[in-house]
């Protein structure tokens, strides 16, 4: 039984209530929605949150779910327009931060306030310097070629020569490390 096959038929376990089948499919798609989902947005938790808030709204409604023979094209559907309304939303904050930040700016900043924002921005290029210090050579490559070059998980493995597997993971691991230096 191939991967399709053995999808539909969880998913149709899961349609009358089988929440194993729920656990199958959430383990048998995890990687390739997190892959598609960071195509849409590079925020990790975002597209890692949104993939689990998909398969808990799947159970809260498995009774109504229709037969599906394209089961992973239906959840990259389900997935692509959460992120999409997730980041709407966001884009929407951010707009309205922007405003009040804007209505800041009219107002004359003192010599004061301008040195400490302009050493606050430097702090933060300082940590960000120290942090990449903190990764190997190979994370600092794959982290290059995805955030300062713009290319994709499979670009990325392509020009690396590694395993798509390998560039998630090895990327994923200097973002964890990154963070843990930023907090």
């Amino acid at each position: 039984m191939n991967e399709d096959e053995q999808n539909i038929q969880y998913w149709e376990q899961m349609r009358r209530g089988d929440k194993q089948a729920l656990f199958e499919l959430y383990n048998n798609t995890y990687f390739h929605l997190v892959r598609f989902g960071l195509k849409i947005t590079a925020n990790d938790e975002l597209v890692k949150d949104c993939v689990t808030q998909l398969f808990f709204q799947l159970w809260d409604k498995h009774a109504r779910l229709n037969a599906v023979t394209h089961v992973r094209a239906y959840l990259f559907t389900s997935l692509r327009r959460m992120l999409l309304d997730k980041l709407d939303y966001h884009s929407k904050t951010d707009a309205a931060i922007s405003r009040l930040s804007a209505k800041e700016e009219q107002e004359e900043l003192s010599y004061e306030e301008i040195i400490v924002r302009v050493q606050h921005d430097e702090e933060l290029r300082q940590k960000l310097y120290k942090a990449m210090e903190q990764l190997t050579p190979k994370q600092k490559e794959l982290i290059r070629l995805m955030f300062f070059e713009g290319l994709n998980y499979e670009q990325v493995a392509n020009q690396t020569s590694l395993s798509i597997k390998t560039a998630y993971n090895t990327i994923y691991n200097a973002i964890q490390v990154l963070r843990k230096v930023l907090k």
